[in-house]
């Protein structure tokens, strides 16, 4: 690979052996393959440490503005020759929006009654290209795209949303659950369809009882009004199927329903609604007390119910047809292993501890739209015509995806694809669609082990599109197919560029070669990328390139401020840490302090390991870090004589299927091991006294803290454990079924995953540090575990409490307080 240099910082190749050197890469247009990968080396060239005033803590842990404001929420402007982004304002919260052409360096600040005229990055577009539209605070706008005129299609304070250009040309929108349409040219509307979640009206009924039936027998007023009432519903009926000027699209799904989600048909001639039971998403118990109120009381503020408290929930997929008012609900049982016992191993094991024998029976699953954490899609996609309808399931006990289409003749759900995972089905990569003008799907699976494109048409076999050791996402198909444009780590787990794959013949072309982690977006027009672009150290930046194979990217915006650029910072590299249970290596930053000299001996260094957060989530990559702190804080470190590491241990994202699902049911088992082997190897490679190490890290890092110091109580001298997890039965049911299943259904991944269980392994110096308005994780979390630890007369722990602060601080005085407290605990233990 070429790195680059640029005008603030200069790459330089780490000084190792030349066996160790990254191996493989390249600088020109490549076809992403399988031995593209196997021969990436243990330690990847990163820049140059930068800088020359000392960071200091204060400054570390200030408010971010002192970094620059970097560009945000951008998009591009229906001309595709200028974009459209926000940007903060220094010193407060608001942000103002900009206009910069791609072919100039200075973007105009678009004033506060022009916001509605640039689109919006979800705009829709027409057939032929000429017409864009989109919402804007509530109303819907139309653009012509050559004459630039906009037409305010709706002004009022109902709020619209999701434009849509229908096949006769004319402009579908929703308002509620109802979908209008307007003819572009006389500004007439329709109403298409207005969905209500309710039971359809009875009308007039029928006596049903002996004594109704004889009041209507003997009193003629009681009849005669019956008969009236008949009269004017039969009435009103006939006038509804003979006058075309009343609209009669009123559809009924059901009371006590909750719409997950609908999508109109391009054609405008049916809809798919999909609708689950109407369930609180809190219990009445589920509070927090909230201790510094602006009304100097205490506030009980309501928040999520836990994993413990889930209960399944399934939906109903109703597809209508507007044209002969047909409503059908589609069974799952045309679904491979719909009702499959995926859980009875699991079952089996939990009912053998309590003494007892389970035996396995077939039952219909729970089974609901997919939900990608990531996406911008809908799970619900139609085909170009909307001929053809295609839907992204998920069971609830989340061991399978279905990607099924609508067999209308027959009223049935067809299975095109089915995803099966014995641990768990991602909840990332799951991006599908149809080729443009046609009646083959594309999508995303993991079924070769990593994240890969497929193609599949209606009645043929899937094929694959791409592959290797990689993680393919962010999928852009082109108008004419001739490319669907990815994102993917080809060249290094932690190296992103831009990529192109040719559905037809599955030939692929790298685009960008920045060497770092890049996003990016097609213009309308498809002639250009904007390309969202950081190094490890350099904030993102905008950058517009030619879509096409080997682009050049040029620059748009420099936002990154000159104080940040002066500041000697560390530059951490990218190390491979050979495993001691896994073929793959660890992949791990490591920031070496300032004074470091290779090959120096006697193990007097000591060391920090930095766990980051989510669990399913990349830090050791070549782009700029969401943990920006901490990387301060670390450069900090480095440069007091610490090593510092930054590992992606089992379970982070970007390394396939396997790396993902390592924790399944066993969560704090595997991470820890390989924070095992990372003490080991900065023992080996980095001069490292192993009775000199500390951890730390939040939300899951904190977790796992606590998982390290309470089961390997030797490992670490001491650690701190930021907004932590501590019994994951009190955590949320999205995130943490996936791994550990439901409490109900097994107690032991929940025992064998939660730190509370554990707390009586506790050797070393502990500090917990707890947001007490955490709607994530609770500040129950470490009362529980502090009460627990006091009752098991633990004495080397201390908490610190931050009363204002939710589960990512805001204020600058509550960030500096908690490092404060981290490096006074390393610097008095180590």
């Amino acid at each position: 690979m070429k790195f680059k240099t640029t005008a603030n910082k200069t790459l330089v190749a780490l000084a190792v052996a030349s066996s160790f050197m990254l191996a493989g890469c390249q600088s020109t247009a490549s076809t992403p393959s399988e031995e593209q990968v196997t021969n990436v080396a243990p330690v990847v060239a990163t820049p140059a440490d930068t800088g020359s005033a000392e960071i200091t803590l204060e400054q570390a842990m200030a408010h971010p503005d002192w970094l620059g404001r970097q560009p945000e929420r951008a998009f591009w402007n229906g001309d595709s020759n200028s974009i459209v982004y926000a940007q903060k304002q220094q010193g407060n919260e608001l942000r103002d929006l900009y206009v910069q052409a791609v072919n100039s360096q200075s973007a105009s600040q678009l004033a506060l009654n022009k916001l509605h005229t640039v689109g919006a990055k979800n705009a829709v577009y027409s057939a032929d290209k000429k017409q864009q539209a989109y919402a804007f605070e509530g109303n819907i706008f139309v653009k012509n795209l050559s004459t630039g005129q906009i037409t305010q299609i709706t002004h009022d304070s109902a709020q619209q949303s999701k434009p849509q250009f229908l096949t006769d040309g004319s402009l579908a929108y929703r308002q509620g659950n109802t979908f209008y349409k307007v003819d572009l040219a006389t500004g007439r509307q329709v109403e298409l369809v207005n969905l209500h979640l309710d039971d359809a009206p009875k009308g007039v009924q029928e006596p049903d009882t002996y004594i109704a039936k004889e009041q209507h027998k003997l009193i003629d007023y009681i009849a005669l009004t019956h008969k009236n009432k008949k009269d004017r519903e039969e009435r009103k009926a006939q006038i509804n199927e003979q006058n075309d000027s009343i609209a009669n699209a009123q559809f009924y799904l059901g009371k006590g329903k909750r719409l997950a989600d609908v999508q109109l048909s391009p054609n405008g001639q049916a809809l798919v609604a999909v609708t689950t039971e109407s369930r609180s998403w809190r219990d009445e118990g589920d509070i927090m007390p909230n201790y510094i109120a602006d009304d100097a009381r205490v506030k009980a503020e309501k928040v999520r119910r836990r994993v413990a408290d889930e209960k399944p929930i399934s939906s109903d997929v109703v597809y209508i047809d507007l044209k002969s008012g047909e409503q059908t609900t589609l069974a799952f049982d045309t679904l491979p292993g719909f009702d499959e016992d995926v859980l009875a191993a699991v079952k089996k094991e939990n009912y053998a501890r309590d003494g007892k024998t389970y035996k396995s029976e077939k039952a219909p699953r729970a089974i609901n739209l997919m939900m990608d954490w990531g996406w911008d899609q809908s799970a619900i996609q139609w085909n170009t015509d909307g001929s053809q309808v295609a839907l992204m399931l998920e069971a609830w006990d989340n061991k399978d995806r279905w990607l099924a289409t609508v067999d209308t003749q027959n009223n049935k759900l067809v299975s095109q694809h089915r995803l099966h995972d014995d641990a768990w089905v991602n909840y990332a990569y799951n991006d599908f669609g149809w080729l443009n003008n046609s009646d083959t799907l594309y999508f995303l699976s993991e079924e070769s082990g990593y994240s890969h494109i497929y193609k599949k048409p209606l009645n043929g076999k899937a094929t694959q599109l791409t592959k290797g050791q990689f993680v393919v996402s962010n999928l852009t198909l082109t108008a004419d197919n001739s490319a669907i444009y990815y994102k993917a780590n080809v060249e290094h787990p932690g190296l992103y560029e831009i990529y192109r794959v040719n559905p037809a013949n599955g030939e692929s072309e790298q685009v960008t070669n920045l060497d770092g982690m890049t996003d990016y977006q097609l213009s309308p027009d498809e002639s250009k990328l904007l390309l969202t672009h950081s190094k490890i150290m350099s904030p993102p930046e905008l950058y517009v390139a030619d879509a096409k194979a080997n682009t050049q990217a040029t620059q748009l915006t420099h936002t990154v401020s000159d104080e940040f650029l002066a500041k000697k910072l560390i530059a951490p590299k990218i190390v491979a840490v050979p495993s001691s249970h896994t073929e793959q290596p660890i992949y791990a930053k490591v920031y070496y302090p300032a004074d470091y000299k290779e090959g120096e001996t006697g193990k007097n260094r000591k060391a920090v390991i930095f766990n980051h957060g989510a669990g399913y989530l990349q830090n050791s990559h070549m782009g700029w870090s969401g943990y920006f702190r901490e990387f301060m804080f670390h450069s900090l470190l480095a440069s007091e004589g610490y090593v510092v590491m930054d590992m992606d241990y089992r379970a982070s994202k970007g390394y396939g299927r396997d790396w993902r699902t390592a924790i399944y049911r066993q969560m704090g088992t595997p991470e820890i091991q390989d924070l095992a082997d990372g003490v080991s190897w900065m023992a080996d490679n980095a001069n490292v006294d192993t009775q000199a190490v500390g951890t730390y890290g939040g939300s899951y890092g904190g977790f796992m803290t606590f998982m390290a110091l309470f089961t390997q109580p030797d490992l670490f001298k001491a650690g701190a454990a930021l907004r932590p997890v501590t019994d994951w039965a009190h955590y949320n049911g999205p995130y943490t079924s996936n791994i550990l299943n439901h409490p109900d259904v097994d107690p032991i991944a929940y025992e064998k995953s939660s730190p509370i269980y554990f707390a009586e392994g506790l050797k070393s110096h502990l500090l917990i540090n707890a947001p007490m308005v955490d709607d994530n994780v609770f500040f129950q979390d470490s009362v529980r575990l502090v009460q627990r630890l006091i009752e098991l007369e633990k004495e080397n722990f201390e908490t610190a409490i931050f009363p204002v602060e939710p589960h990512g601080f805001v204020q600058p005085s509550s960030w500096l307080d908690e490092y404060r407290r981290i490096h006074k605990l390393f610097k008095e233990t180590l």
